[in-house]
C-alpha cells in the first residue's frame, strides 16, 4: 500500500512519461496540444483517461448537471456513433447515465483496460499503448465532428 504522497507522485510520473511518449504527435489540426488535458472546447465536455491500482478507462464524459442537456449530449454522440467507431476501430461502452468516482451522474462512453496499475512501473507500456492511440483518435474524430456540437457552446 502507498500513502498519498507516494500515490501521487506514482501518478504524476505516469502523467508525465505518457506527456513525454505523446508530446511529439500534433493534434489533427497540426498543431502542439495537452494530450493529457485534452480540451474539447465545450464546457461539461471532457475526454478523460484514468488509471488505478487495477484498470484504466478511456472515455468522452458529459457532466453538465442537467440531465436533460446532458441527454441531448448523448443523443449527439449517438447520431456519430458509427463514425466514431470508424476512427476508434473498436466499440466502445454507452452509458446514457452512471455516478463518477464523486458520485456524481454523468454519460460516458468509453473503454477500459483491466489488470493494469498506475503503480507497477511494468504496466506502464501498456498503459501508454492503450490510451496514445484512443486518445489521437477521439482528436481526430472531434476535429471533423466538433462544429456538429456547437449549440452546446
Amino acid at each position: 500500500m502507498y500513502s498519498k504522497e507516494q500515490s501521487s507522485k506514482l501518478k504524476e510520473a505516469f502523467w508525465a512519461t505518457f506527456g513525454q511518449y505523446i508530446a511529439p504527435h500534433p493534434s489533427a489540426e497540426g498543431e502542439k496540444i495537452s494530450w493529457i488535458n485534452y480540451k474539447t472546447g465545450i464546457r461539461h465536455l471532457h475526454f478523460k483517461m484514468q488509471a488505478d491500482h487495477r484498470s484504466a478507462f478511456i472515455a468522452i464524459e458529459i457532466n453538465h448537471p442537467d440531465p436533460g442537456i446532458r441527454e441531448l449530449f448523448f443523443e449527439q454522440f449517438v447520431s456519430f456513433r458509427n463514425i466514431l467507431k470508424q476512427y476508434l476501430n473498436e466499440d466502445w461502452d454507452w452509458e446514457l447515465e452512471l455516478r463518477d468516482d464523486n458520485q456524481k451522474l454523468v454519460s460516458r462512453i468509453y473503454t477500459s483496460l483491466d489488470g493494469v496499475s498506475i503503480y507497477r512501473q511494468e504496466d506502464w507500456p501498456a498503459l501508454i499503448s492503450f490510451f496514445k492511440p484512443r486518445i489521437i483518435a477521439l482528436d481526430e474524430f472531434w476535429n471533423d465532428a466538433r462544429h456538429s456540437f456547437d449549440l452546446f457552446r
